[in-house]
């Protein structure tokens, strides 16, 4: 769809979006100039940043696999962006064929994009819009009430998001809401940005994305950690996304390059 149809839509295509962002630095095409332009300006300064968002992607399809080898079959992603190869769903539909997925964003981008792939897909799967921020107005939506059984495990994705949300709107308080929401058994998966690596590229990225629908917020190893609370760490805890139950042989000496560190946890 052309930046004027989105225009007329009501859609701020001069304001660089994060998932837009992020779409651009997978190679998507579902982004406009400003958006490009924006993540040109943090790529002179962090090429890392092309790695780290194929990383991500791969430690969620991972994460994903894991947990549908574990027997879950309900799943909750919040701040989804757009859609790709290998979304949730399709890598829980391999291994549990019936697992039942509810994608939330709050991009009216990614919610048309995401709805267009949803289109005549089965009944397991549904996308509706909702604010991170906002967690219990989530929780209380009679969509993901239909879709989802609270009264069984549910695997909570935040995948490259919560580094979207301020000390403002407290994100202990975010992840609290959603955690005290799920029975025990679920499953919190978790990837943060962080400033222990390549401050000089942190402080001008950062910059950047003050000017995005979103200000980035980077946190330290030990904040990341604190989200988990709650949460038991499964093996090998909170580490650099490639590090994560890699596949294959390592394909960067240096994890730290991926610039985004992941975990999984379990509700006890």
């Amino acid at each position: 769809m052309a930046e004027e149809e989105w225009l007329r839509r009501g859609v701020d295509v001069n304001t660089p979006s994060v998932a837009r962002l992020y779409d651009y630095y997978l190679g998507g095409k579902d982004n406009f100039a400003a958006d490009r332009a924006a993540a040109e300006e943090i790529l002179s300064v962090a090429p890392e940043l092309r790695m780290a968002a194929r990383e991500n992607r791969a430690f969620l399809g991972r994460a994903v696999r894991f947990m549908a080898e574990t027997g879950i079959e309900q799943f909750l992603d919040i701040g989804t962006g757009l859609p790709t190869r290998d979304n949730v769903h399709e890598v829980a539909h391999r291994i549990a064929p019936d697992a039942r997925v509810a994608y939330v964003d709050n991009d009216p981008i990614v919610l048309v994009h995401a709805r267009a792939l949803l289109r005549g897909s089965r009944d397991e799967v549904m996308v509706t819009s909702g604010d991170l921020r906002q967690p219990e107005e989530i929780l209380k939506s009679p969509e993901i009430h239909d879709h989802l059984d609270f009264s069984k495990p549910i695997a909570v994705l935040l995948v490259a998001v919560m580094h979207f949300i301020t000390e403002s709107d407290d994100p202990r308080r975010v992840i609290a809401t959603l955690r005290d929401a799920v029975p025990s058994g679920s499953y919190l998966v978790l990837s943060h940005g962080t400033r222990d690596s390549r401050a000089d590229a942190v402080a001008r990225g950062t910059k950047v994305y003050e000017r995005a629908n979103s200000p980035l917020v980077l946190r330290s190893r030990r904040e990341i950690l604190e989200l988990f609370d709650g949460f038991e760490l499964v093996d090998p805890g909170l580490v650099w996304l490639p590090e994560w139950r890699p596949e294959g042989h390592p394909r960067y000496d240096d994890p730290s390059r991926a610039l985004i560190m992941g975990g999984v946890g379990r509700k006890a």
